[in-house]
């Protein structure tokens, strides 16, 4: 694929070195709900690497297990389990798993999800609750879930959730996921606050474009080659960054950082000029040749 002449933010290191050594979380677990695949993969993976425990929670036990099988190739120790995280006592049994198989749970990683593109006024009720619900609700269960047992042990831990960049603008057709995206954000910011005195962070990341085998990230735009175009960083970002972001946040090295929502998008959020492309309204879109009707 071609490089736009103004790519000038270069390539991340390959994925086998990453930002922090490799015993950062040496003697720690993570839970990471949806982390069988896409960016939950992702950040299991990083955790992995940097020596954690990782426990691997998606509604599919099948994918769980083959995200804990990549994860395992690491060396690391890893346990599926199988959680609808809409669910307050799947949720908390699935915590239960995890600290039987692995020990304490002292990370989060917050990332189940649900998506598709569909205009508001056509948008289901069970369709907004099945966005919703998994985002909003699934955090907020996990993320409580998570804290009641540190502060039952005494100890401090850190929670790192996955939002998206437009929660601050919208997109065309993702009413219900900007909705969600931006009340996790909000739980980010609220849920630090809260823990703070008990030694628990928890933060987030807006993320932009990160293509991977199971996104559909650019497809509507006419795919990555037209999105690397428009990025002002030149590229998509590589999904193993987005990964290291999310734990390099949980690690010492970080130890300040709490309550932010942190925008990893290469700069494609920024206005770009005074003058801007021409407006393609939402159905039109919806419509034509990158819609979805």
């Amino acid at each position: 694929m071609p490089v736009p002449s103004h790519h000038i933010v270069p390539l991340p290191p390959p994925f086998g070195a990453p930002p922090y050594p490799a015993d950062v979380f040496a003697g720690q677990t993570v839970l990471v709900s949806g982390g069988g695949s896409g960016m939950g993969l992702a950040m299991a993976m990083a955790f992995g690497q940097g020596g954690a425990n990782v426990a691997v929670m998606g509604r599919s036990l099948e994918k769980a297990e083959e995200g804990a099988a990549r994860i395992a190739a690491l060396g690391t120790k890893v346990h599926a389990i199988s959680c609808d995280v809409r669910l307050p006592e799947q949720v908390s049994a699935a915590f239960d798993e995890a600290e039987r198989a692995l020990g304490p749970v002292s990370l989060l990683a917050n990332n189940a999800g649900a998506n598709f593109p569909v205009l508001a006024e056509d948008i289901s009720v069970n369709a907004w609750n099945a966005v919703t619900r998994i985002a909003i609700d699934g955090t907020f269960l996990c993320s409580t879930e998570f804290a009641r047992r540190c502060i039952a042990r005494g100890q401090g831990g850190a929670i790192i959730n996955n939002s998206a960049q437009y929660i601050w603008t919208g997109f065309p057709g993702d009413a219900h996921s900007a909705a969600a995206k931006t009340a996790q954000a909000t739980m980010t910011k609220k849920m630090a606050r809260d823990w703070a005195d008990f030694g628990i962070r928890v933060n987030a990341i807006a993320a932009g474009f990160f293509p991977h085998e199971t996104s559909t990230a650019g497809r509507r735009e006419g795919g990555t080659e037209v999105l690397q175009n428009m990025i002002p960083a030149g590229r998509t970002g590589s999904i193993h960054e987005f990964g290291w972001l999310s734990a390099m946040t949980c690690t010492p090295l970080l130890a300040g950082l709490t309550g932010q929502v942190v925008l990893q998008d290469g700069g494609e959020s920024l206005r770009r000029s005074l003058m801007m492309p021409d407006y393609v309204p939402p159905r039109e879109r919806a419509e034509g040749p990158w819609g979805w009707r």
